[in-house]
């Protein structure tokens, strides 16, 4: 079957699920054509995520007269159609932030997006996040593309659903997926009750080969590795608040980069941590899996999250996860079990859970990472949710 993946920026380093998805796809049989509104700004580091790229079309880079020439002959093509169609993007823009204008934007987006898909022959398409991709997949149904269906990740699409018509989205789709039953549940609080049978559980999933034999954890000092954009959402500073309350010896890897950089160099400065934490920038998914490696944990001091990926690689090399109570994770972490759960924003929970992974024999580390491994495996592999995503698409 041939379908359509229809994106904002893609592909960029927070975002290696998505890149993940369409591969498993495609090895189950599935022309996946990807469609992707700009490139991203952000350097692609991976070597996977670079050849990506050279596979993805970008709308904006065809310029004005080409997206105005879709519109022209889309409208030329059924000008009822097209007037239904801006009626819809003019009340979604009326709701939002962004204004009508940058909807009627997504309009002239859908319209090349749809006459693409009718070329290539697409039967769906698919968006990811509840943002412009899902409006885009939306306008484009409605000028005569494929019925559609997107995934939503949260948090943001939850922090302002009536600005980003979720409701509307949901109704006008073929089916939704949440990637947690947290999710679902944050869905189905905005949905008509006659769209909650289209709301759907697919988790997003990690590579099982990948991991298939995770590295014994490491002796010596005790490393932490925690990966993210620096950005307030990710909780980094409370991180190295929680880090200098900690007596035992621990040092933290602060993997990726972001806008809030130079304030937490600052507070690692003020406290005085900087031989206890290095900052790597983005590394590529190799040496992501090389740092996970060589490190005993992982630590995710999230003020908001969706359900992350970074979280299921930890588990599935075997490594025991400090992490937030925060949307889906302790649907998959379990306290005490596979790791320790605090309250986000919690410093004090989070220096003592660090306190405890730092003091705890080698050998229950272990334990407790062998046990994560086998939770996410079970839970979250990529071949087995990507055949769920296929079997809601061609039902």
């Amino acid at each position: 079957m041939k379908i359509a993946y229809i994106l904002n920026t893609y592909p960029q380093p927070s975002q290696s699920f998505i890149r993940r998805e369409i591969s498993a796809l495609e090895a189950q049989g599935h022309d996946v054509l990807r469609l992707a509104m700009r490139v991203s700004e952000d350097p692609l580091v991976d070597q996977q995520d670079q050849a990506e790229a050279t596979k993805t079309e970008y709308v904006l880079a065809e310029g004005k007269r080409h997206l105005l020439g879709a519109v022209w002959r889309t409208a030329r093509r059924d000008l009822a159609q097209f007037w239904e169609a801006a009626k819809v993007a003019i009340v979604m823009g009326r709701a939002s932030e962004v204004g009508i204008l940058r909807h009627l934007i997504y309009l002239v987006e859908a319209a090349y997006v749809a006459e693409r898909c009718r070329a290539e022959g697409v039967r769906h398409a698919h968006a990811h996040f509840g943002t412009n991709p899902a409006a885009v997949a939306l306008l484009g149904s409605l000028l005569g593309g494929p019925k559609y269906s997107f995934t939503v990740h949260g948090p943001e699409e939850f922090d302002a659903p009536r600005a980003l018509s979720l409701a509307t989205k949901i109704a006008h789709s073929d089916f939704t997926v949440a990637i947690s039953q947290f999710g679902r549940s944050q869905l189905c609080r905005w949905a008509a009750h006659a769209d909650w049978a289209k709301i759907k559980v697919v988790h997003c999933g990690i590579e099982p080969q990948k991991f298939a034999n995770p590295v014994s954890l490491p002796t010596g000092r005790r490393t932490l590795v925690a990966i993210g954009r620096l950005v307030e959402q990710k909780g980094q500073l409370a991180l190295i608040e929680a880090l200098a309350q900690v007596e035992a010896d621990l040092h933290v890897k602060l993997i990726g980069d972001g806008e809030m950089r130079d304030q937490i160099e600052a507070l690692i400065a003020e406290h005085n941590l900087s031989d206890r934490v290095t900052l790597t920038g983005w590394l590529n998914e190799a040496r992501v899996n090389a740092e996970l490696s060589a490190a005993q944990g992982l630590v995710m001091p999230s003020f908001a999250e969706g359900l992350p990926m970074v979280v299921m690689e930890a588990m599935a090399a075997a490594r025991p996860v400090i992490a937030t109570y925060v949307a889906g994770t302790p649907e998959l972490v379990q306290n005490d079990t596979h790791g320790w759960l605090v309250p986000a924003g919690d410093v004090d929970a989070m220096a003592d859970a660090m306190e405890r992974f730092a003091r705890s024999p080698l050998n229950k580390l272990a334990t407790m990472g062998d046990k994560a491994r086998q939770r996410v495996l079970q839970r979250h592999d990529i071949h087995v949710e990507a055949a769920k995503l296929a079997h809601h698409i061609t039902d």
